[in-house]
């Protein structure tokens, strides 16, 4: 029964808003053909890259990446600038596109001309396509201004072959990694999940004709694979060899996916299954086999507490940024403890504690929002009308205080959200006692 399931999950996984975000691709290119050109064209010289470009993009990303190719006597100009000549030319491409788009915020950054869009932001990397390294040569601003050489072309390009002889999985399993990780708040960048994935597939071809009716086994073997990968500074990309930097933080939690994929293996009914795989990938998982094969048993929806509220229906998700929270633990006289260690040691909490709810480790650059959310399962959390699950503001305070009022399984979740997008989130546990 997995097999309609996963080909349902594929389907929710795909990006809905592509006509907005093909206008706006359309958009920049007219306007710096226009300019640097003195073409009309909206789609000469650019090419689409990053996880969009290379087919790997689920609904709610929020970064998309364009190369725009100018000529070579512009690379010649601002190579002999003196002082920072890569930052000249994003101020340069910066103004041009500030023709087209005067009311829109648009910032040099580094490599790229950041347009921000509503819903998402498009990172237009302005380059010269230089055919003694078969790749673009760009412009850096950082450290006086230097050029570097990135090979996008020869990453797709891998990537689609592999996929060629994967009969699609590869690019199936790498949609599928991301909604894992946006679930779960693992930083791992698209590229990052992508050259992995094509690692996996690269190391065995036990899945190379595999049909969804195998998925289940393909992502026990996947997450294994991942959770047992040695700590890496960076990996080579497919294709370029370029180094796709990692926090490393990765394989803990893949484990627990290879583990809860194992169980949905196991499930002895279809509502258990369908309940773990929920668990590993999220919401985009489908609640209910489609309707067009399943039986009354299974007409339920497995969402039952519609009082929650859910991040994916508030902002856009896409993990970029690592986030720990953490609770201290107070009362009865005892020392102040933090809920993880003492989780190590105690299944469950007492009653009649005080819980402060905090962010222990950030890295998402200043400024930013936390949002919380409290959801509480249980028999008495139905009875008391508390089972709750609204998504709150934190106020600037980065904590929240709760108690231990009643026995049950309750879950704390902190979402960061910047710009409009929730770039990081960490869940952690509380069982209540009696």
């Amino acid at each position: 029964m997995s097999a309609p399931l996963f080909e349902q999950f594929r389907a929710n996984l795909v990006v809905r808003n592509a006509g907005d975000i093909s206008t706006a691709y359309s958009n920049i290119t007219t306007r710096l053909n226009k300019d640097f050109w003195d073409l009309e064209s909206n789609v000469a010289h650019r090419r689409q890259v990053g996880s969009y470009g290379r087919g790997t993009a689920i609904h709610g990303i929020s970064d998309l990446d364009m190369v725009f190719e100018l000529p070579w006597s512009t690379y010649e100009k601002y190579r002999d600038y003196q002082g920072n000549g890569p930052s000249q030319l994003l101020q340069a491409v910066r103004g041009s596109l500030k023709t087209r788009y005067p009311n829109t915020e648009i910032k040099g950054d580094g490599q790229v001309v950041v347009v921000e869009f509503n819903k998402f932001v498009v990172e237009v990397l302005p380059a010269f396509w230089d055919k003694d390294c078969d790749g673009y040569r760009f412009g850096d601003t950082h450290d006086g201004g230097t050029w570097k050489i990135c090979k996008p072309i020869k990453e797709i390009a891998a990537v689609d072959a592999r996929n060629d002889v994967t009969n699609r999985n590869l690019k199936h399993a790498c949609k599928m990694i991301r909604a894992w990780k946006n679930q779960h708040g693992v930083n791992m960048g698209g590229l990052l999940v992508d050259t992995l994935v094509y690692n996996f597939f690269g190391q065995t071809d036990d899945y190379d004709a595999a049909t969804y009716k195998s998925y289940g086994k393909l992502f026990v073997s996947l997450f294994t694979y991942l959770g047992g990968l040695a700590h890496q500074d960076y990996w080579a990309a497919p294709g370029s060899g370029q180094r796709v930097h990692s926090s490393g933080k990765f394989q803990k939690k893949a484990k627990k996916a290879a583990a809860k994929c194992q169980e949905a293996l196991n499930a002895d009914t279809d509502k258990m299954m369908i309940k773990l795989y929920r668990e590993v990938f999220g919401r985009s998982f489908p609640a209910e086999v489609p309707t067009v094969i399943k039986s009354e048993a299974m007409a339920q929806d497995f969402s039952r507490y519609t009082t929650e509220q859910y991040i994916e229906d508030v902002y856009p998700v896409d993990i970029r940024y690592d986030l720990d929270i953490d609770s201290e633990v107070t009362g009865d006289g005892a020392a102040a403890s933090k809920l993880r260690r003492m989780a190590e040691a105690f299944i469950w909490l007492p009653k009649a504690r005080s819980l402060r709810f905090y962010v222990e480790h950030c890295n998402v650059p200043l400024p930013y929002d936390v949002m919380w959310k409290v959801r509480n399962v249980g028999a008495e959390a139905e009875r008391r009308k508390m089972i709750r699950g609204q998504i709150e503001p934190d106020g600037g305070k980065k904590q929240k205080y709760e108690s231990t009022d009643f026995h049950g399984d309750h879950f704390v979740e902190a979402y960061i959200v910047k710009d409009g997008v929730c770039v990081a989130r960490d869940l952690i546990e509380v069982r209540i006692n009696e």
